[in-house]
C-alpha cells in the first residue's frame, strides 16, 4: 500500500479551523501511539519550511532545551 502522508495531512486539514488543528495535536500528543507521530511530523515539516531563519533558531532552541530536561 503506497500512502503518502503529506497530501494525506494536507488534503485533510485544508479546510480545518485552527481549534482544528489544536484538536488533533493534542490528541496524537495524548494518546502516546506512535502511529500518529508521521502526521505530527507534517505540521512540524510545513511549519519549518514557512519559518524565517530567526523562527527556526527559536524552535531549535526550545527542542535542544526540552531534549536536556530530565
Amino acid at each position: 500500500m503506497n500512502l503518502d502522508i503529506r497530501n494525506y495531512i494536507e488534503d485533510n486539514f485544508k479546510n480545518a479551523t485552527t481549534d482544528d488543528i489544536k484538536e488533533s495535536i493534542e490528541e496524537a500528543l495524548s494518546s502516546k501511539e506512535e502511529v500518529t507521530l508521521p502526521g505530527l511530523g507534517v505540521f512540524f515539516e510545513l511549519l519549518w519550511k514557512n519559518s524565517s531563519e530567526e523562527e527556526r533558531e527559536t524552535i531549535l532552541n526550545k527542542i535542544h532545551d526540552q531534549t536536556k530536561k530530565d
